[in-house]
């Protein structure tokens, strides 16, 4: 045994050797990988890193690419509102003059019965600076400013002059809110002068009427159009409320139509022909539609009806007294609740039973007045039969029938229209009259039906006139 131990300690030396050299080996390859495991975590660092540096720079660029277009936008609305606000102001200066209130023996509005819409929206204006007044002076004194930058201002002794104190020789017509007389102004020019009625003397009644004047020369003061009668100046003296317009002297269509002995009607013995009662509507569908639809607030007449159509010496329509006129609606229910005022016979049903005012119940009313054209009836006569003496209810079921509606028309221009143009007229006036106001057209619409009625009518008139005048020539050279 004592001889073994050099071999058995020989043979351990050997097994430690070889032991640490298989540790020593396995050390050198674990720590590789140990230097791996604790380079890794670096570069996954890093490129996390990377990665949220790019998403910054796209972040960031397409901010300003964002702020760009919006500054673009902007800019470009911007641009668009002062080019509208440079044709505004040169629309303006170019109607400066020819929109102004008429001047006395200046020349007549000549505007074509066919020009089209666009070119009637370019002449009329509706002024975002009205000459106004907040209060009304108890005494006014006489001012002599340009009528195109206002109206003028009267005393009431200069009016007195220019009626002879309201004589009843220049009295030219009246109703329930005052009379109307002819007068001649300190310039020479004629006028229409309304002296309203001022009939009640509590403070509540006072200050009611005093608004509506004021309403009516504001509003007026605004409205510069062909087809509307211009108001050329006022009177607050006092007690005393007057306006004063342009004459019109071939008097209200309501004379013309049933009152031909009237002294403002030119021609006693005839009456409008049908060529005359187009470019009548024509002209009213025209100003309606400027003030439903191109002023810049949407005014409603509300009292729509003959006596307030005027012609002028070329029986030219337009259509004054806005005494009861109301403008804008409500912009949730498209109307204005106000209280019934207006013509019987010429009330939109929906108006009459509700109170509720819109554009549409102007409509109606030209309805009423384009039928009055037709037939020569008045809206309600009591003179005739149960069933016919409700124009409305007695003409609605024959303007659609083929067969009626020749009829119906009145017997003063039988024969002078073509039934084609009659069935158009006819059925313009059916749309209007609907019971329902969602059913009756835009004036805009009734201006577009019209202007090739009214266009063709002049054309086939030119032509009839020079067929007549070749044939009058051929039959005095045959006398010769």
């Amino acid at each position: 045994p004592l001889s073994l131990l050099p071999l058995l300690s020989r043979k351990m030396d050997t097994t430690l050797i070889v032991k640490t050299k298989n540790e020593s080996h396995t050390n050198h390859h674990h720590h590789p990988s140990s230097s791996f495991d604790h380079k890794t975590p670096s570069s996954q660092e890093q490129h996390q890193n990377g990665l949220i540096s790019i998403n910054a720079v796209i972040i960031i660029v397409i901010s300003i690419i964002s702020i760009f277009i919006i500054f673009a936008i902007l800019l470009l609305i911007l641009l668009l509102h002062r080019l509208k606000s440079a044709r505004d102001k040169a629309k303006h200066l170019d109607c400066k003059e020819s929109c102004s209130i008429i001047n006395n023996g200046g020349p007549s509005t000549s505007y074509s019965y066919t020009s089209s819409p666009d070119d009637i929206k370019r002449d009329c204006l509706y002024s975002r600076n009205p000459t106004s007044f907040r209060q009304l002076p108890q005494q006014t004194k006489s001012c002599r400013g340009s009528r195109a930058e206002g109206v003028e201002v009267y005393t009431y002794r200069e009016l007195e002059i220019a009626t002879n104190n309201f004589s009843e020789d220049k009295k030219i017509g009246g109703g329930e809110y005052g009379d109307v007389y002819k007068g001649v102004l300190n310039d020479g020019t004629v006028a229409a002068i309304k002296k309203l009625h001022m009939l009640n003397h509590n403070s509540s009644n006072q200050k009611h009427e005093d608004r509506s004047f004021r309403f009516e020369v504001d509003l007026l003061s605004r409205l510069h159009c062909p087809y509307v009668v211009e108001l050329l100046g006022y009177c607050a003296d006092q007690n005393h409320r007057i306006l004063v317009f342009e004459y019109m002297p071939n008097g209200t269509l309501e004379q013309h139509l049933y009152d031909h002995n009237c002294k403002n009607v030119k021609d006693e013995s005839q009456p409008l022909d049908w060529g005359t009662r187009l470019r009548i509507v024509l002209d009213c569908a025209r100003a309606l539609e400027f003030l439903h639809e191109n002023a810049v607030t949407a005014v409603i007449h509300r009292d729509f009806k003959c006596t307030n159509i005027l012609l002028d010496q070329d029986n030219r329509a337009k259509v004054s007294d806005f005494g009861l006129a109301k403008t804008g609606s409500d912009k949730l229910n498209g109307h204005v609740s106000t209280r019934v005022l207006g013509t019987t016979g010429y009330l939109a049903p929906e108006y009459a039973s509700t109170g509720k005012l819109t554009t549409k119940s102007d409509v109606y009313s030209y309805g009423i007045v384009l039928l009055q054209l037709l037939t020569g009836r008045k809206p309600i006569d009591s003179r005739r039969p149960p069933g016919q003496d409700v124009l409305v209810s007695w003409a609605l079921p024959r303007l659609t029938n083929r067969e009626k509606v020749s009829e119906m028309v009145d017997p003063t221009i039988d024969g002078q229209y073509s039934l084609k143009d009659l069935i158009q007229v006819a059925a313009i006036a059916a749309m209007c009259v609907q019971p329902e106001p969602d059913y009756r057209p835009l004036m805009t619409d009734v201006v577009h039906s019209l202007i090739p009625l009214v266009k063709a009518y002049n054309q086939s008139s030119v032509s009839s006139r020079i067929h007549s005048r070749r044939e009058s020539l051929c039959y005095d050279d045959v006398v010769q």
